[in-house]
């Protein structure tokens, strides 16, 4: 009897299992062949949105038009009054719902899964594992009927006329393979029942469409052997290994049951569980819901089996705890069962079990040789004669081996096979490199799922339709369980249990203080936290020490010298300690030398460190290891900039070595964890930690003009000096958070940070702290279109930096002054100078305050109309940028303006797009006149011929432009 669906329409059900077809109350409704594909792309995707982007790109090619989406909104209205016609359809409510909004917006298919016949053929797949499991003679003959009842129901082709379409071939490949399982089990269970000839013609059928397949064809010449019909068993065989033996396949399972049908040896079925104890069928049930790792299975589906023989005797599948690395083996396994007709082996070798000690290689041997039909008084006690009768009975066998929770190589070596027909499928939290190195097994090392997966995960244990109706709840309880599909069990489970709760709700509980609580059982096995100490009980104390100070950690990653920072030991003890906390998937390595720990691990680690004895001296090691590697880095990006007066680092700090790597690249690879650490130390009260870290991390931050990191970071840094009572101190934090303020558009609030920081140094005799902020003072007042004011304050800055005898001050304040020349129209006087700056830049080998000098000098030629000059001092400018990307952005604007003078129109489009670029990234005012010059220079030509190109090089020299920040 059919599942169908009521709708206002009618009932609904949908074949797959040969051509797509849809029906009606019975009665099939036509589709044309758009439509067709439309109904097959959202069957495949089931319960969730497909984009539209992706259904148009289907359905046109790579035709993403406006047109395209207009004719997929049509084809979507029309597919919609064929599954519902009349007023809900035309309503758009109902089986096809709108999901999602902006670029995800698409549409799903909420069609009951009953109703399409490829998921009730495979309910009836797993009800007769089900029954078949139970063993007993009944409930096989029930199997038998409910799988040739599904048998029946197999129309041909899976998605037969889409068959040549790529977005298909996954989920064709996936039920041809249920299929043959689902063959294979008939066959065998009439078989072992004495009914041989009720699944000869399937099989014949099967094998003429696969004739390739040595399983299939095993099964038939077996059936047609139980059947009496031994000649044609034997030319089946025959056949079989003629046609592989052309292709240069060697087929030694066919081999075998040639050899022992034509010498009437083959073994009869029994008939009872004794009779079928010697294939044996140990895999625990596949997982009914089970979400992503597509890639990886089939990665390690290609490995493991290729058409006929195994490629890799040994998978391992590795990852941290709560990955879900058995879940995907079983899925693996299950998938790859019918591949080996001798039966399946599965143990839990509890490697890391707190309730039970590890499985003996004894112990699970004395299990496999009694499913392998051994009886029990015949298995021997020593391991080496075990190990002996075990490799007997695998000997030209094909047998999957599953071992689960592996502890060690030791503990798995003696139960790998040594046939080549069998493949071991191990899983483990421990890298196990010596599995890798001596028994040549293949890596498949599981992460976390990604945002998509986890919110399908939740979803599917929640139901579709709750987890809809508050997305964006699902991905905040996806993003706090970090993608680890055992927290998310768990979260799910708790959703499920508390239907009354919304999922916000429940978000928000996550979200609080203790979300390990939250993810807590009585069941030590579905705990996060128990499943997480059975790996750190593992660990050497030396390691478990590391793991519980790196819980003081607040950054997203860190390197092998912090860790050495951490724990006060050498670089080369911290190495072997994280090679062994990334061994049992603690921590992992993210690139070559940079480490991670995901968030619910890191919340572990800190729960461990509350209790630390060593708690704040590790604290205060690490905040000295990124305040001294800051420090250095900043020297390496502006050797001139004013020092702070630092205490030596703890004992056992060891600092990254800056002049090995790129300073920039330094900094941007450790930009979240420096403002972190900020923040760390303002919390621990180490105030001159904060503060002077806040001051390493300007010059970088200001450069990329992340103001609002800098103005969390020095709003720290002020509060730390202000408990300090250090005023000088308080003036730097001021004037670095005036530039943040003035960059976010607040330049009331950065004047009166400025004019504070004159105050707090009005006692000191400081000259060239004050310098430096008239010089700010001078920017603000530039940005705000107040240049005589500007211009007076960079006179004010000159004048201290001569008197304090800061060169380097000198050199910025005579660049200042002569920007503000050029604004006036001076450029002669201004170039002047520029060129007394730089000889002061050059005397100190400042190439980062020269930056500065030759856009402006740049900026003077170019008003002078001087353009090759120009071009000269910008291209100087841009190439002693180092990663201040405003003054990029303004000399790439200005090198635009004046190759567009000289006519090179390639040149100028070329430097504008790049300088539009980045200040569309930075969110600058200029980017609107960049792009305006754009639109220009793409309409000379027809200027020109009007006469009105030197009218546009005038209208382009004028444009307004600021000088950055000077440090």
């Amino acid at each position: 009897m059919r599942v169908s669906e009521q709708v206002a329409g009618g009932r609904i059900d949908v074949s797959v299992l040969g051509p797509v077809q849809l029906r009606r109350d019975g009665v099939p409704v036509p589709l044309g062949p758009q439509l067709t594909t439309l109904l097959a792309i959202l069957l495949l995707e089931l319960g969730k949105p497909v984009p539209s982007r992706r259904l148009a790109t289907l359905l046109a090619g790579d035709d993403v038009s406006d047109a395209a989406r207009a004719t997929l909104r049509s084809h979507v209205a029309h597919l919609r009054r064929a599954l519902e016609p009349g007023e809900r359809g035309q309503r758009g409510k109902g089986l096809i719902a709108t999901a999602g909004h902006g670029t995800a917006a698409g549409y799903r298919l909420d069609l009951e899964p009953a109703c399409v016949d490829a998921v009730r053929f495979e309910e009836s797949v797993r009800e007769s594992r089900r029954l078949l499991a139970l063993g007993d003679a009944e409930q096989t003959d029930r199997a038998v009927a409910v799988l040739r009842t599904a048998l029946d129901d197999w129309h041909g082709e899976p998605y037969a006329d889409l068959a040549d379409r790529p977005f298909a071939l996954v989920e064709i490949a996936r039920l041809r393979a249920v299929h043959r399982a689902a063959l294979l089990a008939y066959a065998e269970a009439v078989n072992e029942s004495g009914r041989h000839a009720e699944a000869i013609g399937d099989l014949i059928g099967a094998v003429a469409a696969d004739p390739y397949d040595e399983g299939l064809r095993c099964m038939l010449a077996l059936t047609l052997y139980r059947d009496g019909r031994t000649d044609e068993a034997a030319e089946v065989c025959r056949h079989g290994l003629a046609l592989l033996g052309g292709r240069g396949i060697d087929a030694p399972e066919l081999h075998r049951l040639q050899r022992d049908i034509l010498r009437r040896e083959v073994r009869q079925p029994a008939g009872g569980p004794a009779g079928r104890s010697s294939v044996p069928r140990m895999l625990p049930p596949d997982l009914p819901r089970f979400v992503g790792r597509a890639q990886e299975l089939s990665t390690a589906e290609a490995r493991l089996v290729g058409r006929d023989e195994p490629r890799s005797a040994v998978l391992l599948v590795l990852g941290p705890a709560g990955v879900g690395k058995t879940s995907a083996s079983l899925r693996l396994a299950h998938r790859l069962a019918p591949r080996f007709p001798d039966g399946q082996l599965y143990v839990n070798l509890r490697g890391f079990d707190a309730s039970a000690a590890a499985l003996a290689p004894t112990e699970v041997l004395r299990v496999f040789l009694e499913a392998l039909g051994v009886a029990p008084e015949q298995i021997p006690a020593n391991l080496n004669a075990q190990m002996a009768r075990y490799q007997a009975h695998l000997r030209d066998r094909r047998i999957l081996i599953v071992l689960d929770n592996a502890h060690d190589a030791d503990q798995v070596r003696p139960l790998l096979p040594a046939s080549t027909t069998c493949v071991t499928v191990v899983t483990s939290r421990n890298r196990m490199s010596s599995l890798i190195a001596v028994d040549g097994a293949h890596p498949l090392t599981l992460g976390l799922l990604d945002e998509e997966e986890a919110c399908q995960l939740v979803g599917d244990r929640i139901g579709a339709d709750r987890a809809g109706k508050e997305p964006e709840a699902v991905s905040e309880i996806a993003r706090l369980c970090a993608g680890l599909p055992l927290a998310l069990s768990i979260a799910a489970a708790r959703a499920a249990a508390n239907p009354q709760f919304t999922l916000q709700a429940l978000a928000d509980d996550l979200a609080g203080a203790g979300v390990l609580d939250r993810l807590a059982d009585s069941d030590s096995s579905v705990d996060v936290r128990a499943v997480f100490s059975w790996s750190y009980r593992a660990l050497t104390p030396a390691a478990a020490r590391l793991f519980r100070l790196l819980g003081l950690h607040p950054g997203p990653e860190f390197t092998a010298a912090s860790a050495a920072s951490v724990a006060g030991v050498g670089r080369r003890a911290a190495n072997a300690l994280l090679a062994e906390l990334t061994g049992a998937h603690l921590t992992g390595e993210r690139v070559p030398g940079r480490y991670v720990m995901h968030d619910l691990l890191r919340a572990y680690a800190g729960e461990l460190s509350e209790a630390e004895p060593e708690r704040a001296a590790a604290r205060r090691r690490m905040l000295d290891h990124y305040l001294h590697s800051a420090v250095a880095g900043d020297r390496a990006l502006m050797p001139h900039r004013q020092p702070v007066a630092m205490a030596a680092p703890e004992e056992g700090v060891t600092p990254e070595d800056i002049a090995e790597v790129d300073p920039l690249a330094w900094f941007t690879a450790e930009h979240q964890t420096l403002i972190a650490m900020v923040g760390c130390a303002a919390q621990a009260g180490l105030d001159r930690h904060a503060w002077q870290l806040a001051w390493a991390t300007a010059t970088y931050l200001g450069r990329g003009s992340y103001w609002h990191d800098v103005l969390t970071t020095q709003s720290l840094a002020l509060s730390a000096a202000t408990r300090l009572d250090d005023r000088p101190a308080q003036a730097q934090c001021r004037r670095e958070l005036s530039h943040a303020l003035a960059g976010l558009g607040r330049p009331e609030q950065a004047r009166f940070q400025l004019h504070r920081a004159l105050t707090d140094l009005a006692d000191a005799a400081d000259p060239n702290g004050q310098a430096y902020i008239h010089l700010s003072l001078g920017w603000l007042c530039e940005l705000q279109g107040d240049r005589r004011t500007a211009a007076h304050h960079d006179q004010v800055a000159l004048d201290l930096f001569t008197r304090g005898g800061d060169r380097g001050g000198q050199a910025r304040a005579l660049n200042a002054v002569g920007w503000d020349l050029a604004q006036v129209g001076d450029y002669r006087q201004a170039i002047g100078y520029c060129r007394q700056a730089l000889s002061l830049h050059a005397e100190l080998g400042d190439d980062a305050g020269a930056v500065n000098t030759w856009d402006t000098l740049g900026y003077a030629y170019q008003h002078l109309g001087e353009y090759i000059i120009a071009v000269e001092c910008y291209e100087q400018a841009l190439g002693l940028n180092v990663g201040h990307r405003f003054k990029e952005a303004e000399a790439l604007a200005h090198l635009g303006d004046c190759h567009h003078a000289l006519g090179d129109m390639t040149a100028a489009a070329a430097s504008w797009g790049r300088a539009y670029a980045i200040m569309t990234e930075l969110r600058t005012d200029g980017a609107e006149a960049v792009r305006a010059k754009l639109e220009l220079c793409g309409t000379r030509t027809r200027l020109a011929a009007a006469g009105q190109v030197e009218g546009e090089r005038r209208a382009l020299s004028t444009a307004p432009s600021t000088r950055a920040p000077e440090k």
